[in-house]
């Protein structure tokens, strides 16, 4: 899903930039069009996040970082275990730490701290606040599958 998304921004990539430099609004609402075409064909919902406004105009870092996927906003428990989830991170990513989050009102979620960012996983959503590398596109992948039942694929 995230190499079909690129491949599409690399194909606009031009007019992006251009759109970028003269309404940056515009282009953010065109990036998170564009992750819904994508995301919304497998039940899913991606969304970009510009954490400091100036890196929408590097368009090469698109789907590189900062980005959430919503699979259910009112699912509330996680189908495996979270000891499960969190000792995947660790097979997945090395020397991070884990937490318990989000646990009132009968919600869960784990937090996974990385050296360069976070994860934040809930039963309903992902939130990748860091680099994606290769490491952590396959722990969300493995997620996608096992926590949210979305063939990645």
């Amino acid at each position: 899903m995230l190499d079909e998304l690129k491949a599409e921004f690399e194909e606009n990539k031009d007019a992006m930039i251009g759109m970028g430099k003269n309404h940056p609004q515009r282009l953010f609402t065109q990036i998170n069009q564009m992750a819904y075409s994508v995301s919304s064909k497998r039940g899913v919902i991606l969304q970009f996040h510009f954490l400091d406004p100036k890196t929408i105009l590097d368009v090469d870092m698109y789907g590189n970082e900062n980005l959430s996927v919503v699979v259910d906003p009112n699912r509330k428990q996680f189908p495996i275990p979270r000891d499960g989830i969190k000792e995947k991170a660790r097979e997945f990513l090395g020397d991070v730490e884990t937490e318990d989050a989000y646990m009132y009102e009968g919600k869960e979620g784990v937090k996974v701290f990385m050296k360069n960012g976070r994860i934040d996983i809930l039963p309903g959503s992902l939130h990748l606040w860091c680099k994606i590398d290769n490491n952590v596109k396959r722990f969300a992948d493995w997620l996608l599958v096992y926590c949210y039942g979305i063939k990645t694929n």
